[in-house]
């Protein structure tokens, strides 16, 4: 794990980021900008880090967060830093991906790990071979824990195959955007937008990419 500034800004605000948790870099706040929120949604945050995702729900407008992470540091910063904003309608999930959680969601947001690897030394950075496995079992098993009424944001890479994740989104019956891109060095990031087929007509027109 590297070390780090103990604390982020958010909102106005500064808040704790253990050095056991992964500290919310520019992919983390690309993501943030980029979600729309339901109000009074109830949101799932997959791996939430210190907590900027559930933070940045709260403030857009969901009622209740459910925080999700194997890291037990990474849970308690997450609650401690949303009590510290006032919002206390927040649950954390000793969990890997949505393995322990039982509850379904109006929206999810997921900023998975996506380095190349051949095991998973950092869990919060390694995303497996090709840098998608994480991923690919994150979209397996997300649609159960999506209301049908639901929303979903995730971040990808380009160099992990964009082309790869649109196909499963489509398998798994997903309408689908790519909302906004940032240009690196080396790499684009993305971030996706989906909702089930059916449910267009409440977020918008979703089109596939």
């Amino acid at each position: 794990m590297q070390a780090h500034p103990p604390e982020f800004f958010l909102n106005g605000a500064h808040f704790g980021a253990p050095k056991e948790t992964y500290f919310p870099s520019e992919d983390s706040y690309f993501l943030a900008e980029n979600v729309s929120i339901p109000k009074k949604a109830l949101m799932i945050d997959v791996g939430c880090g210190s907590g900027i995702q559930s933070l940045n729900a709260f403030h857009k407008g969901a009622s209740r967060v459910i925080a999700l992470d194997l890291n037990k540091a990474a849970l308690a910063a997450t609650k401690k830093n949303c009590l510290k904003a006032g919002f206390k309608n927040i649950k954390t999930i000793e969990s890997d991906l949505f393995r322990n959680c039982r509850e379904k969601a109006d929206a999810i947001i997921f900023n998975p790990p996506y380095l190349e690897s051949d095991e998973y030394r950092h869990i919060d950075l390694d995303g497996g071979k090709k840098g998608r496995e994480v991923l690919d079992r994150f979209l397996e098993q997300m649609p159960k824990h999506l209301n049908k009424k639901g929303v979903c944001y995730f971040l990808q890479t380009d160099l992990n195959g964009n082309g790869k994740t649109g196909k499963k989104l489509k398998e798994l019956g997903f309408e689908f955007k790519i909302i906004a891109r940032k240009k690196g060095f080396f790499e684009t990031l993305c971030i996706y937008r989906c909702s089930k087929k059916a449910d267009l007509k409440v977020f918008g027109a979703l089109s596939s990419v």
